[in-house]
């Protein structure tokens, strides 16, 4: 298969004119030559951080407070999952990933409620498609053994140390929420040795340099961090000391788009273009352990295929800013997974 077009290449994603080879689904090679085509090809998004079981629920409950909504066992989001018949919830959950993969995403890592039901209700909603998803299951050490890992909510809640060592002894994904309302929740989230943290909203010194020190990565979640009121998270300061990923949480709060999570970051804060990209493509796929999100020979063919030339993106003057702040759904002309 052949790709041809203004191709972002390499972790730096250099713009140069060209051909991108895919054969049995790895990239073979980036030939460079004047070719014809206005198409923008970009490595496929990894959205780090969601939970789409809330696609039952889109924009409910409006003007709660985030423990009011999604604090589990009684927030809004798990009543109305209680709620909700199990065939509702998995074609909802299905069309949430069909979005995804249409608007570029090729994996996403979930956040999975509902113990080992929940795991099996994804896959089958996934069923099919191209798009892969990390599950990490919730609640029990079986929906782990289930899944892909473990993901917790905040260590204040419970200090999960079983759940940890069950999914280290299993050599798989623990991520975990923290410092998203306020830093209490941090160290001992840290303590636990996650292969990441979500949100890290109020991060003090000690926890910067604790998430130096030991390397753990960050995936933010900026538009749900503003929807819920917590404030933004220090994003600058988190990238200045770690790999950093962008997700785009809860679907009931805002569209899994990582084209709107991109613009979003960009233009509040002052991160670069490039920074960003990177953030929603190989930085994702670093925590999840995936070869995807930089296009170079040797990883995995998943592209994304712009329209350089449409209503939106012609006349663009800088591909790589033009792609993050202005790009948007109606702008693909392609996904290769």
């Amino acid at each position: 298969m052949l790709v041809e077009g203004t191709i972002l290449r390499g972790p730096n994603f250099e713009s140069v004119e060209g051909r991108v080879v895919v054969e049995d689904g790895t990239i073979t090679a980036i030939e460079e030559e004047s070719v014809s085509s206005s198409d923008i090809i970009l490595p496929a998004f990894v959205n780090a951080h969601t939970h789409i079981g809330d696609s039952i629920a889109k924009e409910a409950g409006g003007g709660l407070s985030l423990e009011e909504l999604v604090a589990p066992p009684d927030g809004l989001k798990h009543r109305l999952l209680r709620q909700t018949a199990r065939s509702e919830k998995v074609e909802a959950m299905r069309r949430s990933v069909q979005f995804m993969q249409s608007t570029g995403t090729a994996s996403f890592l979930e956040f999975r409620e509902g113990g080992v039901e929940g795991v099996f209700a994804l896959r089958e909603a996934a069923e099919g498609l191209d798009i892969d998803p990390i599950i990490l299951g919730r609640e029990t050490i079986e929906a782990m053994e289930a899944a892909d890992g473990f993901g917790a909510s905040g260590a204040n809640d419970d200090s999960f140390g079983e759940e940890r060592r069950a999914t280290k002894k299993a050599e798989k994904l623990f991520g975990i929420h923290a410092g998203e309302a306020d830093p209490s929740d941090i160290n001992p989230a840290l303590d636990l040795s996650p292969e990441f943290l979500v949100h890290v909203v109020h991060p003090e010194p000690i926890h910067l340099d604790r998430i130096e020190d030991n390397g753990i990565p960050i995936v933010v979640c900026p538009r749900s961090n503003l929807v819920t009121g917590v404030g933004l998270p220090p994003i600058r300061k988190l990238l200045d000391r770690t790999t950093v990923a962008l997700g785009t949480d809860n679907v009931m709060l805002n569209s899994p788009s990582m084209f709107r999570e991109m613009e979003f970051t960009a233009k509040l804060t002052d991160l670069s273009a490039r920074e960003v990209l990177r953030m929603a493509t190989q930085n994702g796929a670093r925590i999840a352990g995936l070869n995807c999100g930089v296009i170079e020979s040797g990883r995995d063919g998943k592209l994304l295929v712009l329209d350089g030339d449409s209503d939106n993106l012609t006349g663009n003057r800088d591909v790589i800013r033009s792609v993050v702040r202005r790009a948007g759904a109606s702008d693909v002309k392609d996904v290769l997974l």
